[in-house]
């Protein structure tokens, strides 16, 4: 546990002042982390990195990553990045027969739905704190942190009906509960301490959407390693794994809030 703190608090420094910062430097971390997160799940998969797929596969999140107003270039060329992450995908397609069933179509289709999930939901990072503001992507990081937190405490002390066992076992439904009204707190806090214009009714449906599907994000992740049979997605932060194992909620919950917000 003590590790695990320390990591947090480490990381956290290192983190927020960038989300702060935002445009390129957050624009490069965002890159980083998609990158490393596509790394963790072809190594669940035993997929080499620094192979033909591996490459295109790298270069098609990059694509997908991009946002809009660094994307004019595209223009040039006559392409938009749908279209090239189709070229891209068939590219993998073909590649299947040209390396004779080495690469096959159901690789073909995990490296195709991994960049989609790392694309779409590291897209929405940088895009929430670009075009959404500060406020709003410091809302959703302490909202899920909170989440996260309440539902380890809560369930730990008191959580005794089992929320998914098939694939989280330690997750309890009393830890669900308990995430969700931790949530509701940050909402009540940036209600009262924040320039966001919402009323406290708002913030708290936002802060139960962000809790629900933050919590659904993270059995998502932790479905597929189950499947995989590795305990976590990495080993890069001491006591906490991967880098998927700590951003699964918000790269899940993000295009979902994003999507919210335009409605």
């Amino acid at each position: 546990m003590k590790q695990r703190i320390i990591t947090a608090v480490v990381v956290a420094a290192i983190f927020i002042p960038l989300v702060i910062l935002g445009e390129i430097p957050f624009l490069l971390t965002v890159y980083l982390l998609a990158s490393i997160g596509l790394f963790e799940l072809m190594k669940m998969k035993n997929l080499r990195v620094l192979s033909f797929e591996g490459i295109l596969s790298q270069l098609l999140l990059w694509v997908l990553l991009l946002p809009e107003q660094y994307s004019t270039f595209l223009a040039d060329i006559d392409y938009d990045k749908v279209q090239i992450f189709l070229i891209g995908v068939l590219l993998l397609l073909l590649y299947t027969v040209v390396s004779k069933n080495r690469v096959t179509f159901d690789v073909a289709g995990f490296l195709v739905l991994s960049i989609l999930y790392l694309g779409v939901g590291f897209y929405y990072l940088f895009e929430t704190r670009d075009s959404l503001g500060l406020i709003y992507i410091l809302l959703t990081l302490f909202t899920i942190w909170a989440t996260d937190s309440g539902a380890y405490f809560i369930g730990k002390a008191i959580g005794k009906r089992k929320l998914w066992p098939e694939i989280s076992p330690n997750k309890t439904v009393e830890g669900f509960i308990g995430g969700l009204f931790s949530a509701m707190i940050v909402g009540v806090l940036f209600y009262a301490f924040s320039s966001l214009d919402y009323t406290l009714f708002q913030l708290l449906v936002i802060s139960l959407i962000i809790g629900v599907f933050g919590q659904l994000g993270d059995l998502v992740q932790s479905a597929y390693k189950r499947h995989y049979g590795v305990k976590d997605s990495g080993k890069l932060l001491p006591g906490h794994g991967g880098i998927l194992d700590r951003l699964d909620s918000l790269i899940f919950i993000l295009p979902i809030l994003h999507l919210l917000h335009v409605l």
